[in-house]
């Protein structure tokens, strides 16, 4: 058997990390070595339901990680997506082509998307081989989500404040990252948090928790910011409770001991989420624990209170695919032009109008599109780039993903993870069964060099790339598509329109209620 990896020797599929040895898979044909399924948490069962995480139980011998860990049970009703998922879940993955043990690469550790209800590690477009080959050591990781990760109660309140589980487990995964890491070839404190949609807005509202200082040094988002949008902020301290209490009433007003008794499935079945609601207000999810996430987090970006470490932030140009529920009526333009006027108040109309005309049906369609990806997903990626410019004092870089062929017919929601990791996996979203070609394959090789410049040192640029300015007041963003260059960035005046909405950096309650 080949002897434990210490810091000073040759890196072997056998690393010693500190709650036991773990046995990974052998270097594949890139020379990475891939460890699955390592727990970085105690699994939160039984009591530990609606607990902190704590440290996994030390192990003797050696653990295998060679499969991932069960994904975390997904809210998401009819969800088919394969592998297996229990409440069980809290594992993460490691992929290093290192050589030697003290090499100090540069870490990415990634969270996934979903709305804070479904998805895992384990999905093949996020596979971190590929991104792993070219110089960093990457990392993934499952959080609790829904009713497990997100149930705030007064109840659990006597205990240590509850309501961001899923939060903490990220932050005890980032925890556990400072710690064994270095074992895997790392860099401890050269450490990129990035993820997409949920696991942006994840990045976002760590980088305002004072909880996170010290656990990462860079953050790249991805079509996530803020967790606010389309129905106003991010569940407040007393809403996010009286989600709870109305929960534990409808299960015959049981006790936390009753519902921490209750089966996992049927207490996931009871507590479904769809596409057909906002997941920010309609679900168990992100909210103000005055523990994790103290306040807004746009305001704490505005007023500099959030880590003032560099940052590289964008959007894609069609984001409302999968949001197509949440947009307001468009049926003609007379419907969408009264729930605008409900919406945004009737004196702000002719403003409107310019940014999202609406003379005919079919205008006024496209413009509800717009609206959506803009209050779902962009204005608070912009907003994110613009706060953090001004009060973080720290470089920023930002982008427009709109890269269409006929393997992405579409520049949706999620069409650029499989770039981003070097995967070039199926794009479902779109529907599209098309294999990636050439300008596909060329396209991927340059967002992972930039993605790992960026995580090397906190800027995208390098030899051979097309030069990608720091943002700054010009509002100048990285364009990706066909080609890539700096451009204006050309939704900006939809997006100050949206953010003239803001007060103090909270959009408006009354959004809760609108159509």
């Amino acid at each position: 058997m080949d002897d434990f990896t210490t810091l000073t020797a040759d890196l072997t599929r056998l690393v010693h990390t500190q709650a036991g040895p773990v046995r990974g898979l052998q270097r594949d044909a890139s020379g990475v070595l891939a460890f699955k399924g390592i727990p970085y948490a105690a699994p939160p069962v039984g009591y530990l339901r609606w607990c902190a995480p704590r440290p996994p139980e030390p192990w003797h011998g050696v653990r295998d990680a060679l499969v991932f860990g069960a994904g975390c049970l997904s809210s998401l009703e009819n969800d088919h997506r394969p592998g297996p998922r229990d409440e069980d879940c809290l594992y993460l993955n490691v992929w290093t082509a290192a050589k030697r043990a003290d090499e100090k690469r540069p870490v990415m550790v990634w969270i996934h998307g979903g709305g804070f209800q479904f998805g895992s590690s384990a999905n093949p477009a996020t596979d971190g081989g590929a991104l792993a080959a070219k110089g960093v050591v990457v990392v993934s990781l499952n959080y609790r989500l829904g009713i497990f990760g997100f149930l705030a109660h007064p109840d659990l309140d006597r205990d240590a404040p509850s309501g961001n589980y899923g939060l903490q487990d990220q932050l005890m995964a980032l925890r556990w990252v400072k710690a064994n890491i270095a074992g895997f070839g790392g860099d401890p404190d050269n450490v990129t948090l990035f993820g997409e949609s949920a696991g942006a807005m994840a990045v976002g509202l760590l980088m305002a928790s004072p909880l996170a200082h010290g656990l990462f040094h860079k953050a790249i988002g991805q079509s996530g910011a803020f967790w606010d949008g389309r129905h106003g902020p991010l569940q407040g301290f007393e809403e996010a409770r009286a989600r709870g209490l109305a929960f534990a009433r409808r299960q015959g007003d049981a006790s936390i001991a009753a519902l921490r008794a209750m089966p996992a499935a049927a207490l996931n079945a009871a507590a479904p989420w769809s596409f057909q609601s906002s997941p920010v207000v309609g679900a168990f999810s992100p909210s103000i624990d005055r523990h994790v996430v103290h306040d807004v987090p746009a305001r704490r970006f505005l007023h500099g209170e959030q880590m003032r470490i560099p940052l590289l932030a964008g959007w894609n140009t069609a984001e409302e695919f999968p949001f197509a529920a949440q947009s307001l009526p468009d049926q003609s333009a007379e419907t969408f032009l009264a729930a605008a006027a409900e919406m945004f108040g009737q004196d702000r109309m002719a403003e409107f109008r310019k940014v999202y005309p609406a003379e005919t049906d079919a205008e006024a369609k496209a413009s509800a599109a717009a609206l959506t990806g803009d209050t779902v997903i962009s204005e608070q990626c912009w907003q994110w780039l613009q706060l953090h410019r001004h009060t973080a004092r720290a470089p920023v870089y930002g982008y427009l993903f709109g890269y269409t062929s006929p393997y992405t017919p579409i520049a949706s929601h999620v069409t650029e993870i499989p770039f981003v990791f070097g995967t070039l996996t199926p794009q479902q979203i779109v529907g599209s069964t098309t294999p990636p070609a050439e300008q596909d394959r060329a396209l991927a090789r340059t967002l992972m060099d930039y993605w790992v410049n960026f995580a090397t040192n906190g800027d995208p640029n390098g030899a051979g790339l097309p030069t990608w300015p720091a943002y700054d007041q010009n509002d100048i963003v990285q364009i990706i598509g066909p080609t890539i260059a700096a451009g204006p960035n050309p939704q900006a005046a939809r997006f100050r329109f949206l953010d003239s909405f803001r007060q103090d950096g909270v959009l408006p309650m009354r959004w809760r209620d609108a159509h």
